[in-house]
């Protein structure tokens, strides 16, 4: 695990960087990054320890690449119409990554103008790091220290930290929140709430497969935190004591918590983001499947501190076993 800051060397511009100014951050952001699919599908690699892929019957590789390039299009579109300034990469025929569509896996981007990289677990995913993006993200405005935080070389030891699907932050309150999983190891995440002076909120989080309780692969899948509010499927976490820790750790923080149940978060209720439009206006962002699963209660309670926006992402969220917010890398760096 010492050796876990190395740079990978494919990225051979990259080095160890420890940042050294670090000031209160902002919670939401108005940039995001988004990249659009050029062979989408169902990763089998992923498959493994994530229970919402599904095969879609009847469907060639070629008509779900289809879907979901439409439903990606359509979605870019609501999200440039209210105003969120969204940067999209076209995905590379080669190498085979199916799982692009998700970058917040694999990269996070921070207000100082750190770039971090992260250990995927799926050999296939790990392809997906592009210095080009980064590149044009620098062309676009955006500046960028020459230091790279890289965990990636924990990849070599089998240690796996997933971004912001493992990772969800309360940027604004100095947290990290971490359910434990495959994706997701224990020691790298205290490792990353360390460089970054974040107090870390460690707990697992389990879903019903097949009649037994199985960790859910990414913490993004059960909770989301915004300005103001945070929406949580507390009944996946199982052990009492940790579900009322993390329940007190968001009320300690003012935070207006919206329960939402397991078949709720089965249809990606927990998987939203929180973004700034036109004239500062703030966003909610899910897919229908989402939205469609919300009582009017919780819509309500929602609606008393964001504007909701939802679009249909259902051949993405079977094939990928992702939504909405997976498919938002959030870019917080300074713009010249």
């Amino acid at each position: 695990m010492e050796d876990i800051k190395k740079t990978i060397g494919k990225l051979s511009k990259l080095k160890t960087y420890n940042p050294q100014q670090k000031t209160k951050m902002n919670q939401t952001t108005n940039s995001i990054l988004m990249i659009r699919p050029v062979a989408f599908r169902m990763n089998e690699q992923t498959a493994v320890n994530n229970y919402y892929q599904k095969v879609l019957d009847g469907l060639t590789p070629e008509n779900v690449n289809t879907k979901a390039k439409e439903e990606f299009d359509a979605f870019v579109k609501k999200l440039r119409m209210v105003g969120v300034d969204v940067n999209v990469v076209e995905d590379t025929a080669s190498p085979d990554t199916p799982d692009s569509i998700f970058p917040n896996n694999w990269i996070s981007f921070h207000e100082n103008g750190d770039v971090v990289l992260y250990p995927m677990f799926a050999e296939n995913r790990r392809a997906e790091r592009r210095e080009d993006i980064l590149d044009i993200l620098e062309d676009n405005g955006f500046e960028i220290n020459e230091g790279i935080m890289d965990y990636t070389a924990a990849e070599e030891d089998g240690y796996y930290l997933e971004g912001t699907g493992s990772i969800v932050l309360d940027r604004e309150n100095g947290k990290a929140y971490c359910a434990l999983s495959p994706r997701a190891d224990e020691e790298l995440f205290i490792e990353f709430c360390e460089d970054f002076d974040l107090n870390p909120v460690i707990f697992e989080a389990y879903q019903t497969v097949d009649g037994e309780r199985k960790l859910i692969y990414h913490t993004n899948v059960m909770m989301c935190i915004g300005d103001t509010f945070a929406v949580i499927c507390s009944d996946c976490i199982d052990d009492k004591k940790e579900r009322k820790m993390v329940l007190d750790s968001l009320k300690s923080d003012e935070k207006e918590i919206i329960l939402i149940t397991e078949a709720q978060m089965n249809n990606f209720a927990g998987n939203m983001l929180e973004v700034i439009g036109s004239d500062d206006r703030r966003y909610l962002v899910m897919s229908s499947s989402a939205y469609n699963s919300l009582t009017k209660k919780q819509i309500a309670q929602l609606e008393e501190h964001i504007t909701i926006l939802h679009s249909s992402l259902d051949t993405i969220e079977a094939c990928g076993g992702g939504s909405a917010r997976c498919m938002m890398a959030e870019i917080f760096l300074p713009k010249n």
